[in-house]
């Protein structure tokens, strides 16, 4: 572990929570988040922790995979990368951190997959520091915390096998952002997916993680990444959409450009933090940038948040708390159901009016909500503002 990430998260660790009001919700985020990055929308993504004003950003887990921190990726499963190095988003987050003025403490977790569905993994040195975090910001909540997994499910299934009573009493909810929803088991047109664990990146990244926390009992809502021809394609319960253009970004808060310039254009300056200051050009829907933009993640943020996509009268899309008068609403839900699980991570499920700990996301209309989020992602990312 590189001595200036020891460093930088026992600072983190150690800053106090400001500005927090008591009808936030509190929110602990796990992600896979790299720089330089592997997927973008990380770096977009976690934004969302710090400005959506209906959320108490507690901590963030850096959940990371060794494999993908080389020149070129060698995982035995998952695609052999060749665009490395990187290492894990001490650097983005550190950026948020200072161009919000805030004090999110954050820490890297294990970097390799867990031995068996109870491994505790106490053997992984320096990297406990995830594992601590997670149960220490639990522990310190006067609440249950709402939990967001984008990555692997390995920081909660370590978690769990440590203290699964302290999990059970202070989760209100994971929301977990991973799974192929494919009926029967069907296999589809990607062939990539069809050869990996449970058909979909994120649960390849550590299956035995995430077949341990879906039978743990704790309260989840699954948001699948893939349908059943892989996770580029809409279908009714996964979460994918893509932005044609990133054209919008030239009226995103300007401390937000150059951290997502930075971010998309693969920066490795030393002064990161004061590149955030620095004006310099901004340049929309460079070639550098990467287009279409692909997301997953939008509608777990959204449903934390307690958020509509709502259709105005003049038949624009925005996100709102509420609905007025005369609007609509591009409806998405929660829906309750019994899961079948196989041991390469594939699951099936069906819809209960009995007791469930599992929920799974559901939306009717997948190329409506695609072409209402291509409006309503826009607006709200430009009204976010950092403190200057």
């Amino acid at each position: 572990m590189n001595r200036l990430f020891i460093i930088l998260y026992f600072m983190a660790a150690a800053w106090p929570a400001q500005g927090q009001t008591v009808s936030k919700k509190p929110v602990i985020v796990i992600t896979d988040l790299y720089h330089p990055y592997q997927d973008p929308g990380d770096n977009l993504d976690l934004i969302m922790g710090y400005a959506l004003p209906q959320v108490d950003l507690k901590a963030i887990i850096l959940d990371i995979t060794d494999a993908f921190r080389k020149d070129t990726a060698d995982h035995p499963t998952l695609w052999k990368d060749p665009r490395g190095p990187r290492e894990a988003g001490v650097v983005p987050v550190s950026q948020l951190n200072y161009i919000f003025d805030r004090q999110i403490p954050y820490a890297i977790g294990p970097l390799t997959w867990m031995r068996s569905p109870t491994d505790a993994m106490r053997d992984s040195g320096i990297l406990q520091q995830g594992i601590e975090l997670f149960l220490h910001t639990l522990e310190q909540s006067s609440v249950p915390v709402e939990v967001i997994s984008f990555g692997s499910a390995r920081v909660l299934a370590v978690a769990f096998n440590r203290n699964p009573e302290l999990l059970r009493k202070k989760i209100a909810r994971i929301h977990i952002s991973a799974g192929m929803a494919a009926p029967d088991f069907k296999l589809g047109k990607d062939q990539g997916a069809n050869m990996i664990p449970g058909g979909e990146w994120n649960v390849a990244l550590d299956l035995y993680a995430f077949i341990r926390i879906m039978g743990s009992g704790l309260p989840i809502a699954l948001y699948p990444c893939a349908g059943v021809d892989g996770g580029f394609t809409k279908d009714v319960n996964n979460t994918y959409w893509r932005m044609p253009s990133l054209s919008f970004l030239k009226n995103v808060d300007p401390r937000l450009q150059r951290y997502i310039d930075y971010a998309f254009t693969k920066k490795q300056r030393v002064d990161f933090l004061r590149a955030m200051d620095m004006a310099e050009p901004f340049v929309p829907d460079t070639a550098d940038y990467p287009r279409p933009f692909h997301f997953w993640e939008t509608d777990i943020w959204k449903n934390v948040a307690g958020l509509q996509l709502v259709r105005t009268k003049d038949s624009g899309y925005l996100f709102r708390d509420k609905v007025l008068s005369g609007e609509g609403v591009v409806s998405s839900s929660l829906i309750p159901i019994k899961l079948n699980m196989r041991k390469d991570g594939r699951f099936t499920f069906h819809q209960t009016t009995g007791p469930s700990s599992i929920y799974i996301y559901y939306r009717a209309d997948p190329d409506l909500e695609e072409r209402a989020l291509q409006q309503a992602y826009p607006h709200l990312l430009t009204s976010f503002k950092t403190k200057l």
